[in-house]
C-alpha cells in the first residue's frame, strides 16, 4: 500500500469492499494473474421445480422454493452475471436440513418483471435491497437467514444494518460488500484499478455497446476470470444464460456499474437509503463469511472487513481451488455456514 494515502482516506476506504477499495484492505491479485490450472469441474444436473412468483413492489418476483413450507425460510441472493442456479445444489441440503428456501431471480434476472413499463430500470444498490423487503413482505415472512455473494452479498449485508429486526442471521461470500459513490470516487493503485476493467469499459458508450452485444460472451469471460479453476462445463453455464435474457438485463447490469462512477443517476426515493449505506454501518447480526481461496473477483481482505461485524461471528476460507461463484463450486461449505449461522 503506497504510503501517500493518507490515513482518513485509509480508514474511509477500508471500511467498504465492493472491489473498489479491494487494494486498501489487501486484495488478492486478478484472476488473469492467478495459476489458471483448472480444477476437477463441480457441475451439476440439479435443477429446481416450477417457479413460483410474487408481485413485490414494482416487479413480479420469479423464485425458487424447496423445503417444508412452515421451516425456518432463508433467503438466497445470487449475484452478476449469475443467476438463482448458484443455489441449485445448495438448496436441497439446506431442505433436507428443515429449511424453508427462497431464491429469487434478482429485478432484471431471469422471469422477474417489472410491473410497469414506466418504472426506472435503475440498479442502484438501495432499490436492490428495497426489492428484497418487499419480497418477504409479499410473501408475509417477518424473518429471515439471509445468505449471498456479489451483488447477492451486498444485499444481504445492507438488509442486515438496514433492517436488522426482518434479518436472524447473515452469511456473505467475501464479507462487507457495500460501496458507496463517494467512496468510489477515490482513485486506487494501478494493480488494483487493473482487475475492475470492465468497471471502466462500462462507462464507455462503446462498452455499453459491446455489453448489449456480446452479453454471453462476457459473462462467460467473467465467470472464468471471477473462477479460474472453476471447469464449468457448457451445460451449466448456458442454464444460467437464460436468465440473461430479461430485457432489462443488460440496462440494470450497466446502470448498477455507472451508478457508483456517477454516470447514472438513481432515484430520488432511495436517497435516505444510499446516504445510510454511505456511513458503513457495523452488523451486529450473527455473521459468518466465506472466502474461496481462488477467488479472481476484486475482494478484500477477511481481517480488515471482519471488524464491521460487531456480534458473533466466524470467517472461514473455502480451499480447493473455489473461485468467486462460492455456492454453486462449494454448495455443501455454503449450506453448512447457512446451517451453523442460524446457531451462532
Amino acid at each position: 500500500m503506497s504510503d501517500g494515502i493518507n490515513e482518513q482516506r485509509r480508514k474511509l476506504l477500508g471500511a467498504t469492499a465492493l472491489g473498489f477499495v479491494a487494494a486498501q484492505i489487501g486484495a488478492a491479485a486478478p484472476a488473469f494473474a492467478q495459476n489458471n490450472t483448472p480444477r476437477r469441474a463441480t457441475t451439476s444436473a440439479g435443477s429446481f421445480g416450477p417457479l413460483k412468483r410474487v408481485n413485490a413492489g414494482v416487479l413480479s418476483i420469479a423464485y425458487a422454493e424447496a423445503g417444508p413450507a412452515d421451516g425456518p425460510p432463508v433467503l438466497l441472493l445470487h449475484g452478476w452475471p449469475y443467476d438463482i442456479h448458484s443455489f441449485v445444489d445448495v438448496a436441497p441440503i439446506l431442505a433436507n436440513a428443515g429449511y424453508r428456501v427462497l431464491i429469487p431471480y434478482l429485478r432484471g434476472y431471469g422471469e422477474t418483471r417489472f410491473l410497469s413499463a414506466d418504472t426506472p430500470r435503475n440498479g442502484q444498490p438501495a432499490a436492490l435491497a428495497t426489492d428484497a423487503i418487499n419480497f418477504l413482505n409479499a410473501l408475509r415472512i417477518q424473518k429471515v437467514l439471509v445468505a449471498g455473494f456479489d451483488w447477492g452479498g451486498g444485499i444481504a449485508n445492507m438488509m442486515a444494518f438496514l433492517w436488522p429486526e426482518r434479518c436472524k442471521a447473515l452469511v456473505s461470500v467475501s464479507g462487507y460488500l457495500v460501496a458507496s459513490q463517494a467512496a468510489a470516487a477515490n482513485p486506487l493503485p494501478p494493480s488494483a484499478e487493473l482487475a475492475w476493467w470492465y468497471l471502466f469499459y462500462f462507462s464507455t458508450e462503446r462498452g455499453k455497446a459491446g455489453y448489449a452485444k456480446y452479453t454471453k460472451d462476457f459473462n462467460r469471460v467473467i465467470w472464468k476470470l471471477a473462477s479460474p479453476k472453476w471447469a464449468f462445463d457448457d451445460a451449466t453455464f448456458e442454464r444460467t444464460a437464460k436468465a440473461f435474457e430479461n430485457p432489462d438485463f443488460v440496462h440494470i447490469s450497466l446502470q448498477h456499474y455507472r451508478w457508483y462512477m456517477g454516470l447514472e443517476q438513481g432515484e430520488a426515493k432511495y436517497n435516505e437509503l444510499e446516504a445510510t449505506i454511505a456511513t458503513f454501518p457495523t452488523i451486529s447480526l450473527p455473521t459468518i463469511t466465506l472466502e474461496g481461496d481462488a477467488n479472481g473477483a476484486p475482494h478484500g481482505n477477511p481481517s480488515a472487513y471482519a471488524r464491521k461485524y460487531s456480534g458473533k461471528y466466524e470467517h472461514r476460507t473455502i480451499t480447493g481451488g473455489i473461485g468467486h461463484n462460492l455456492p454453486q463450486e462449494a454448495p455443501q461449505a455454503f449450506a453448512q455456514a447457512v446451517i451453523e449461522a442460524d446457531k451462532l
